[in-house]
């Protein structure tokens, strides 16, 4: 059966962006990066919510003209050649090799298919979502060394407690700490 994971950045207080979707504050590292790669290896669909979508279809199809950080450059061609899924009740369609559901509900008949695990990147809402149906397998939760002082809270208030395990806690390049949990 496949995984949906979920990776996301958060700061030491706990949001996912700062004051007005404030995103400068992630710093991609090589380990970091090295981190994301391998993650990107085992999964064959990339899984966004309508806004992180719209983030991410801002920047990755011509990154190479915005950036030349060597973290952009080796993940730009990965993420427009892999398959994408957007669940929106408000886009119709997107380009970029991307399929576009109206419920998280539907994630559900996909994890039975085979095929490599979806990576759910970013976004509150949709993974808060995807975890209530109980498909949500992994949280890759990357702590990142700022206090950003407000913004998009990673859980929002008045989730129903959930257990997890942790699997694996560890540095990477002295400078953000990664924790992932299997959801139980």
């Amino acid at each position: 059966m496949r995984k949906i994971i979920h990776f996301v950045h958060t700061s030491l207080d706990g949001f996912i962006e700062g004051p007005d979707g404030a995103f400068d504050w992630p710093v991609m590292s090589p380990e970091l990066s090295a981190y994301g790669s391998q993650l990107n290896e085992g999964t064959d669909t990339f899984l966004y919510g309508r806004v992180v979508w719209e983030m991410m279809s801002g920047f990755w199809p011509q990154a190479e003209s915005m950036s030349d950080h060597p973290h952009d450059l080796a993940f730009a061609p990965i993420w427009r050649e892999t398959a994408k899924l957007v669940v929106s009740t408000t886009l119709e369609k997107a380009g970029w090799n991307t399929t576009v559901i109206d419920s998280a509900e539907a994630l559900a008949d996909l994890k039975q298919q085979p095929g490599g695990n979806l990576l759910l990147t970013g976004g509150a809402a949709l993974a808060t979502s995807v975890e209530q149906l109980g498909l949500l397998d992994e949280r890759h939760i990357v702590v990142h060394p700022v206090v950003l002082g407000g913004g998009k809270r990673l859980f929002p208030e008045g989730l129903p407690r959930r257990t997890a395990t942790l699997v694996e806690s560890r540095p990477l390049d002295d400078r953000v700490v990664l924790l992932r949990h299997a959801l139980v």
